[in-house]
């Protein structure tokens, strides 16, 4: 049982609300930047996570424990997401082109600069990728889940989320030769 399922067990029974504090210390960035992928700006994402956080406050859903802690509180931040992005389109108000720069603690200069247009290159090109595409990138390469639990928050089949994962990398590598990016292993 990992930390985050112990936590929410203690909230969602005990009423002990420093589980739900936890919770959010230890997700809510991670979380932030997933959701981020969804609605290409920050401070929707902020809300969103919130949202996230106020629904298992105030709801409290029972955690099935089919998948990990983490899987499952993405799962619920990914609907309010899809949830967030039909009510916008009803309205006509859909923009995909933000991308949020992440900064890194490098020792040099030189290292953190390439290190930055590094990462500006590839956020560029989870851009112009499918959506499907972008987000289990995300999944896998910035919050390093598994082919299982990808499955789980995309609600498919394990094989289906492999080949989707290949899939992207493929779309992934083409459209960083497309940019003119020199890649070591993709």
């Amino acid at each position: 049982m990992d930390s985050g399922t112990a936590s929410y067990r203690r909230f969602r029974i005990d009423g002990d609300e420093s589980g739900l504090i936890e919770i959010i210390k230890t997700y809510r960035d991670g979380l932030i930047l997933y959701l981020n992928g969804f609605v290409s700006n920050l401070q929707t994402a902020e809300e969103l996570a919130e949202d996230t956080f106020v629904l298992l406050g105030t709801k409290k859903p029972k955690d099935k424990g089919t998948a990990s802690f983490k899987t499952w509180l993405y799962t619920i931040g990914r609907n309010i997401a899809i949830n967030h992005l039909r009510r916008r389109a009803r309205h006509h108000e859909i923009s995909i082109h933000d991308c949020p720069e992440l900064t890194a603690e490098e020792e040099t200069l030189e290292s953190r600069v390439i290190q930055e247009e590094r990462r500006i290159a590839v956020h560029r090109a989870l851009k112009q990728l499918k959506p499907e595409y972008h987000q289990v990138l995300w999944l896998v390469y910035f919050e390093d889940f598994s082919n299982k639990e990808v499955a789980a928050v995309l609600k498919t089949s394990v094989h289906n989320a492999e080949t989707l994962v290949y899939r992207a990398r493929k779309a992934l590598k083409a459209q960083l030769e497309k940019e003119g990016f020199i890649y070591e292993k993709l």
